[in-house]
């Protein structure tokens, strides 16, 4: 059985573009609740772990890496600029605040080792893989 309402569909999402253009806000501002998380690619070797973070807009000041045995923790915060006098911001969708990830590796990590790098937007990490121990053996008396 045919749906007569089906015909109609199509202009609803028109209605719908020509509602929001109507009355949208002077300034649009991204809901917290939409933050991106931070991306991260892992890669790893035979002897270490490297890690990329997007972190785009942010500078190398501002960001933070924290290695705890196998667990990995970034931080990195942005900050707005304030509008000069007499100016007003129409639009406001870039991404400011503080954001984390934290992530763990298979294997523990040689925090003394690893090293950080950050170009283009895009922090890199290499993190060395910490070299196993000897089980010890005790005598039993």
């Amino acid at each position: 059985m045919l749906n007569t309402l089906t015909r109609y569909e199509p202009l609803t999402g028109r209605l719908d573009r020509v509602l929001d253009e109507l009355f949208r806000p002077t300034l649009w501002q991204a809901p917290a609740s939409e933050l991106a998380p931070m991306r991260v690619d892992v890669r790893e070797s035979a002897d270490r772990y490297t890690v990329f973070a997007e972190l785009p807009g942010v500078n190398k000041d501002q960001i933070a890496v924290e290695i705890e045995g196998d667990e990995v923790a970034i931080t990195a915060e942005t900050r707005r600029d304030e509008a000069p006098e007499g100016e007003t911001w129409l639009y406001a969708e870039r991404r400011f605040g503080k954001r984390q990830r934290r992530f763990v590796v298979p294997h523990e990590i040689d925090e003394a080792n690893a090293a950080a790098r950050f170009a283009d937007g895009v922090l890199e990490l290499t993190l060395p893989k910490k070299a196993p121990q000897a089980v010890k053996r005790v005598e039993v008396k």
